[in-house]
C-alpha cells in the first residue's frame, strides 16, 4: 500500500510518502519545510494569521505531491501547538479544505507511542528510551517491544527559544532560568518514565540530528551518516555550548545547519544536554526515522 504521513508540528511540517508491504517499507519521498506554526504560541496561545498560512501554504505544495505520487491511504497528525491553540478551529477547517480528510490533533501520549514506533523499528532488541525533542514539547518513551513509559513535556525548541530568549547571545541569567526550567519538566518526565533505567538512548528530530551532524564535522547534511551515529554526552555539552555562544550568523553559516532551525538550535541542544545529564547515557543513538515513520506504519498496523 502507498501510504502517505504528514506530520505537523511547531516548527516544522513533514511529509513521508512510502509503499509498506508486511514489514517491507520503502520510501517514495520525504519534504520538510519550517512553517513555525507555532511562532507566539507560547505567548498569545493562539495561532498567529502569517502562521497559518505559511502553513496552508505549505500542505498546497504536499497536494499536488499527495496526487502525483498516487497515495491510497493518508494520515494527518498535529501536535504541540495545535494543541495548546485556542483559534485551532481555523486551522483544522484549512487542512480539511485543502486535503479532504480530518486532522489528527494527537494527544502527547500518542505522539509518544508514534515516535517510539518509527524510532525503533529497526532495532532488534530493547530496553530503549526514545527522545524526541520537538518545536513545542519533549516526548521521553520507555520500552522494549511497545511503549511501556510514555510522558510529553513542554520543554520544544522553539518554545524554549521564545519563552527564555535563547535565540543569540542569551544571558546567563536567561540560560540559568532556561535550565531550571528544563530541569523541572525532565524531573516530572521522570517520575513516569525511567530515565535512568539502563537502555539504549535513541533521540530523533531535528535538534538531535543536527547535533550529530555537528559532532560528525559534517560539511552537508547528510542523512546516512547521520542516521545511526552515536553521539557522546561530551560531544553533546561541547556543541550546547558552542550555539549558545554563536551568532545567528554564525549558525547559518554551518553546512549541515537548516535554515529553518538557526534561531531555535541552541535551545534544543540544551535541552538535549540536560536529557544526557538528567539520564546519565554516556552517549546517544541519532535516528532520521521518527513519528513521521511511525505515522506510516500505523496505517497498515491497525
Amino acid at each position: 500500500m502507498r501510504v502517505g504521513a504528514i506530520d505537523c508540528g511547531t516548527n516544522s511540517l513533514r511529509l513521508l510518502v512510502a509503499d509498506i508491504d508486511g514489514n517491507s517499507f520503502r520510501e517514495v519521498q520525504r519534504e520538510m519545510r519550517v512553517v513555525r506554526l507555532g511562532e507566539g504560541i507560547d505567548r498569545t496561545k493562539n495561532f498567529s494569521e502569517a502562521a497559518l498560512q505559511r502553513t496552508f501554504s505549505g500542505i498546497d505544495e504536499y497536494v499536488t505531491i499527495l496526487r502525483r505520487k498516487g497515495v491510497e491511504s493518508l494520515r494527518f497528525c498535529a501536535t504541540s501547538a495545535s494543541r495548546d491553540a485556542q483559534n485551532r478551529a481555523l486551522f483544522i477547517d484549512g487542512v480539511r479544505e485543502r486535503l479532504g480528510i480530518e486532522p489528527e490533533i494527537i494527544p502527547g501520549t500518542e505522539e509518544a507511542a508514534l515516535s517510539f514506533a518509527g524510532a525503533t523499528r529497526e532495532f532488534s532488541s530493547g530496553p530503549f528510551l526514545v527522545v524526541d525533542i520537538g518545536g513545542g514539547s519533549t516526548e521521553f518513551v520507555y520500552g522494549n517491544d511497545e511503549v511501556e513509559f510514555a510522558r510529553s513535556v513542554n520543554i520544544g525548541c522553539v518554545r524554549m527559544a521564545e519563552r527564555h530568549q535563547l535565540s543569540e547571545y542569551p544571558s546567563p541569567e536567561s540560560i540559568a532560568f532556561a535550565i531550571a526550567d528544563i530541569d523541572t519538566a525532565i524531573a516530572e518526565a521522570a517520575a513516569e518514565v525511567p530515565l535512568t533505567r539502563e537502555a539504549t538512548l535513541i533521540a530523533v528530530a531535528g535538534t538531535a540530528t543536527t547535533v550529530a551532524a555537528a559532532a560528525l564535522g559534517l560539511t552537508m547534511y547528510d542523512r546516512d551518516a547521520i542516521h545511526l551515529s552515536r553521539v557522546s554526552a561530551e560531544s553533546v555539552a561541547r556543541i550546547s555550548q558552542m550555539f549558545l555562544q554563536m551568532s545567528k550568523v554564525e549558525r547559518a553559516g554551518l553546512p549541515y545547519m537548516h535554515e529553518g532551525r538557526v534561531d531555535v538550535i541552541s535551545s534544543g541542544a540544551l535541552v538535549l544536554n540536560r536529557v544526557m545529564l538528567a539520564t546519565g547515557a554516556k552517549e546517544f543513538v541519532a535516528s532520521e526515522h521518527d513519528i513521521l515513520d511511525g505515522i506510516a506504519w500505523s496505517q497498515v498496523s491497525k
